[in-house]
């Protein structure tokens, strides 16, 4: 189940980076989700995992799940929801004005 875990972390964090790198803006915007949902993937992963078990903190630890990966990944959801949705906006209106989605603004050769 790890080695799935890590494939699936490591393809998400490739496809990212290579969306990332394109010359179009959805590609990027794309990219920049494969990317959040890769990290998101990995904090949720290393916070101990543990089916029913209650999120306590103390002195007898051992047995229950961690919430601190829990709540990050909540946030770190809510913020890659609205950044995204304001580059999309940003690339909007970027089209809009230049009349191309190329990411530097050039129009195609």
């Amino acid at each position: 189940m790890e080695a799935l875990l890590a494939l699936v972390i490591g393809v998400l964090t490739a496809c990212g980076v290579y969306l990332t790198l394109r010359g179009r803006t959805f590609p990027v915007v794309l990219g920049l989700t494969f990317l959040s949902y890769a990290v998101n993937l990995f904090l949720f992963a290393m916070g101990r995992l543990a089916i029913g078990r209650p999120p306590i903190i103390g002195e007898a630890a051992a047995g229950y799940a961690d919430p601190l990966p829990q709540a990050l990944v909540l946030t770190a959801i809510v913020i890659g929801f609205a950044m995204t949705a304001f580059v999309i906006m940003l690339a909007l209106k970027a089209r809009a004005e230049l009349g191309n989605d190329h990411v530097d603004g050039r129009a195609d050769r």
